[in-house]
């Protein structure tokens, strides 16, 4: 059975806590290291409590019949292994990624795509491992991130409910319970007959554990809706720039629209209270004044 409370970081993740906000930078920092510290500062500013980025072995994680692929990029015509190549971080960004966020503080990590970016990943102390949809079927990814004891956090996007079913079960027994299921659809950017909110309640009731968002939507209001239904995490993809080259980008929250979404966010448990119906001490005085008791 799934655990009641999560712990991330110094974070309770629970029916009960707030909020918590991921900015996923993924791979919008475009392998360059001075936009990552960007969006790591953005985040920060915007009361964002962790940035994710997405981490592969570019010559395990791409399939083979897309490594020759060309592909148009800034740096000119590639292949698309060289482009992956090109865009990945590796131990020298990370150690100052690592570095730079404990600074601030605010909490990172990664998707993980295959072992060997796993493996890699746990030489930091990391406060969750990111499970991508893509990835839900990799049976043997997900055994071994459950079983390091940290908490798994697994995206549900183009994902049947038999494949989540057997994924939930490996999570079950690998990690204990120690897992937080996303509903997403792995479209971008995704249309609003697409987001299927509902699955929200769905998925909590189905399998009784914590519940999350992560959104490629164009605009805000989706994930406030989220929220309202009971996600307590949401994920965005965030960016400097819509028009930053990229396959993320137009789909990403820019800065002003990450502080937007938080303020919007933030009282949300506040403004659906516990549920009890009651009379509120504000309106006593109000009663007496028109009941006269």
């Amino acid at each position: 059975m799934a655990n009641k409370n999560i712990r991330i970081g110094n974070f309770t993740i629970g029916e009960s806590s707030p909020i918590f906000m991921i900015a996923e930078i993924g791979i919008n920092h475009n392998g360059d290291l001075q936009t990552a510290k960007r969006l790591i500062d953005a985040a920060f500013a915007c009361n964002w409590h962790c940035v994710k980025f997405q981490k592969r072995s570019p010559d395990l994680s791409v399939p083979e019949d897309q490594k020759n692929v060309l592909r148009d990029t800034p740096w000119g015509k590639m292949s698309y292994l060289e482009y992956r190549k090109k865009i990945e971080f590796g131990k020298k960004e990370y150690d100052y990624i690592d570095e730079f966020c404990r600074e601030k503080p605010i909490y990172w990590t990664a998707s993980v795509w295959d072992m060997s970016s796993l493996k890699f990943l746990l030489s930091y102390d990391i406060p969750f491992i990111k499970i991508p949809s893509a990835k839900l079927t990799d049976k043997n990814l997900l055994s071994e991130a459950g079983k390091t004891s940290i908490p798994v956090i697994l995206s549900t996007g183009m994902s049947s409910l038999e494949e989540i079913d057997e994924a939930v079960g490996i999570l079950e027994k690998a990690a204990g319970g120690n897992y937080i299921l996303m509903h997403t659809n792995s479209s971008y950017p995704t249309s609003y007959e697409d987001l299927n909110l509902r699955v929200i309640t769905f998925l909590k009731k189905r399998y009784g554990c914590i519940v999350g968002y992560s959104g490629h939507e164009y605009d805000l209001e989706p994930t406030v809706v989220a929220v309202s239904l009971g996600a307590k995490i949401v994920e965005r993809h965030v960016t400097l720039n819509h028009n930053m080259w990229g396959s993320d980008h137009f789909a990403s929250l820019e800065v002003h629209a990450m502080a937007m979404l938080y303020k919007r966010l933030i009282d949300i448990d506040t403004i659906m209270g516990d549920g009890v119906k009651k009379v509120t001490n504000a309106e006593l005085e109000v009663r007496k004044k028109l009941r006269g008791h």
